[in-house]
């Protein structure tokens, strides 16, 4: 019988340890004051979010921030802050979140899709320039499982072509690129904070910015109560102070308690999280066929390593596929190691074929000429399509316990010294989370 505890065998770690993974932290005070604001009615007012918004651009040194419900309504929110509109063009990355981009086709924009780097999965300069045409506006970079994208090439390739720069720092909250907060490079940033984030307030969103027509036309797009204190009266008189998007986009108040408690201590966290995935990696470095993505220019760094992957060479283990190797890797850990990435949003027909608002005709194509298809705008995506099989992501630890981390480390090792037992496991029969055995030659 194998020693791994997949087949049998028993595991390193019999009971886990959950304390190691918990998030967010939460506190007495985070208690004490999302009490208050139940206790005396405030859910809906904003004055308890006009605070955190104060707090929070004064940590990314941005002149404004608008809070939001969610980070989706953030960045759409951002989109249309922007400028984005009819028969614009927006440039992804096709390996993120669905919200980094998807609310672009409500303005009436088309999504152009553009492949990543093989390693850290962030967005592949020069496939970003190949996919310019006369109507992109804009490009949204996305700080994908918290490593900061290459802004140097970026920001210069965007400055060349005239295109906003818009953020997405929902990975990445108070991460580092050459020594300067990611968030903080393009005309505009938002982000996503809920509860899983690294930077978490329950459910919410934010944009920060140093533009201030791109905040007012924020707050004039989902934000009908905040009209009045960022226009004159006769801008809005026509409109009556109706938020011209027709959303109410404020943040709910026991989310902004929880985030001004956040921003007193998430530093703190921040480098403890940072610390224990240091440890657990020089733990693990000598494990062939593993390897740590990281930032390599000084004064960069993961942030809160929300998401964070590494890089899984299947070769060097016999074949063994990245998915075989983690359910393996959950059974000795008795936490779930998650194998791949998000899923390459180009597969979606939404982005291409799909009419949602039933004009008789695809949503992405509607205000494009004639001839011209978002699909074929984007083109082949290789590095992006086969990423799901070269990629693990990382155990999340938010304590730096390292009589702890050793077992972690030691349930690694384990699986890496006996993957050729895996070979008797059938990826194919396991898609239901049966393990089926096969007979291979080893």
């Amino acid at each position: 019988m194998s020693k791994l505890a997949i087949l049998g065998g028993k595991p390193v770690i019999e009971k886990g340890h959950p304390e190691l993974f918990q998030w967010p932290i939460v506190n007495e005070k985070m208690l004490k004051d999302v009490q208050e604001v139940l206790l005396t009615g405030n859910m809906s007012g904003t004055d308890i979010s006009r605070r955190f918004e104060e707090g929070f651009a004064k940590w990314q040194k941005r002149k404004y921030a608008l809070s939001h419900n969610n980070g989706t309504n953030a960045l759409t929110a951002a989109f249309y802050g922007a400028g984005l509109g009819p028969g614009d063009e927006l440039i992804c990355t096709t390996l993120t979140y669905w919200a980094s981009c998807l609310g672009a086709l409500s303005l009436g924009a088309s999504v152009v899709f553009c492949d990543v780097d093989p390693v850290t999965l962030q967005m592949d300069p020069a496939s970003f320039e190949e996919r310019i045409t006369p109507r992109t506006k804009a490009v949204v970079v996305v700080h994908y499982k918290a490593m900061p994208c290459d802004m140097d090439r970026i920001m210069a390739i965007a400055k060349k072509h005239r295109l906003k720069v818009i953020e997405d720092v929902s990975h990445a909250q108070g991460g580092h690129y050459k020594g300067k907060m990611l968030g903080t490079f393009g005309d505009v940033a938002a982000m996503s904070l809920m509860s899983g984030k690294s930077f978490a307030i329950g459910e919410g969103g934010m944009l920060v910015t140093d533009d201030e027509e791109i905040y007012r036309r924020a707050v004039r797009f989902g934000h009908y109560d905040r009209i009045h204190s960022c226009y004159k009266k006769e801008e809005f008189a026509d409109t009556l102070s109706l938020p011209v998007g027709g959303l109410k986009n404020r943040m709910h108040q026991m989310s902004s308690a929880v985030g001004l408690v956040q921003l007193e201590k998430y530093e703190k966290e921040r480098r403890e999280i940072d610390r224990a995935m240091k440890y657990f990696w020089k733990k693990v470095s000598d494990i062939p066929g593993l390897t740590k993505v990281y930032p390599k220019e000084k004064g960069s760094d993961k942030a809160g390593w929300y998401a964070s992957h590494f890089m899984y060479d299947s070769e060097a283990f016999s074949g063994v596929s990245n998915k075989t190797f983690c359910e393996a890797l959950t059974r000795e850990c008795g936490t779930t190691v998650f194998p791949g990435a998000n899923m390459p949003l180009h597969y979606s027909s939404l982005f291409s074929s799909f009419d949602i608002y039933g004009h008789g005709r695809p949503t992405a194509k509607l205000y494009l000429p004639n001839g011209v298809y978002p699909r074929k705008l984007s083109g082949k995506l290789p590095v992006a399509e086969k990423a799901g099989g070269t990629v693990i992501n990382d155990l999340w630890f938010k304590h730096c316990d390292k009589e702890a981390i050793d077992r972690y480390a030691e349930a690694f090792h384990k699986v890496a010294k006996y993957h050729r037992d895996l070979l008797k496991i059938n990826d194919t029969d396991r898609i239901t989370g049966s393990i089926a055995f096969t007979k291979r030659k080893h």
